[in-house]
């Protein structure tokens, strides 16, 4: 049975949930599609203020789905392919102007990890477990996904984890700074709900313009005038009034996103 991944909303939260029975949710071809469309969907969507990525039942995903290489990565010219459509994926998630979640259970590991990586917050159980132990399939990590990790975790890091190639606990992930928090198990639902809800409570300008401007900040080039002055775009914004007159008022505010 091939993979699946369904879109799920409740209210202006989307759920993502990777689907891949009897393999803990390893990636396979049909499922990198179904969540390239998914994503593409999301994206364009401005109703959406915050997408969750969760695996079902209790896994987040160990990674590729290893009986596919054969067929899908039998060559370095397949793997190529393969890996420009997984690249495409994971930059999808990443550059979404959506805040993204990843909601962790269990194994996140190998590609994976990757995905978790490529959202913006990672939130995850006492009992999750994490690496990339592909070293041990005779493979390495591709350098799209390399970055991701690297971005992460800085250098030190990713030595360990790759030339290590172990599968470590939670505490470690966070140490790592793999993953932002982590909660008891069994909180999980609870603790991505809160999460979701305090980013959805926030203007959703300012939570688009706040991840591109983290993403501009890592680039060392000076700042353009153009660029300085979308900085101060917000203060002609619908939701800034709502904002500062709801503060004004003690009242909660209730952004448009206009």
């Amino acid at each position: 049975m091939a993979g699946t991944v369904t879109v799920e909303r409740d209210g202006v939260v989307a759920t993502v949930l990777l689907n891949n029975p009897g393999k803990l949710n390893a990636f396979d071809k049909p499922q990198w599609l179904a969540l390239r469309d998914a994503m593409t969907g999301l994206s364009a969507d401005g109703a959406v203020r915050v997408i969750v990525l969760r695996g079902a039942g209790k896994a987040f995903s160990p990674g590729a789905d290893i009986s596919e290489f054969e067929s899908e990565r039998g060559s370095p010219e397949q793997a190529m392919a393969y890996g420009e459509l997984m690249d495409a994926v994971m930059f999808q998630i990443r550059d979404c102007p959506t805040p993204t979640l990843a909601a962790i259970d269990g194994p996140c590991t190998g590609i994976g990890l990757a995905v978790a990586l490529a959202c913006d917050l990672r939130v995850c159980t006492e009992s999750s477990r994490f690496g990339v132990p592909v070293s041990r399939l005779g493979i390495s990590m591709a350098l799209p996904e390399l970055k991701l990790l690297f971005d992460v975790v800085g250098r030190p890091f990713a030595m360990e984890i790759l030339l290590e190639g172990r599968v470590f606990g939670a505490e470690l992930a966070r140490e790592m700074r793999l993953v932002n928090r982590v909660v008891a198990d069994g909180g999980l639902d609870a603790e991505v709900a809160a999460t979701a809800r305090r980013i959805a409570d926030g203007a959703p300008l300012a939570a688009r313009w706040h991840k591109a401007f983290v993403g501009r900040a890592a680039d060392p080039a000076p700042l353009s005038d153009a660029e300085l002055a979308e900085c101060y775009e917000c203060f002609g914004t619908e939701d800034y009034r709502e904002g500062y007159r709801a503060f004004l008022e003690k009242r909660k505010p209730v952004f448009g996103g206009r």
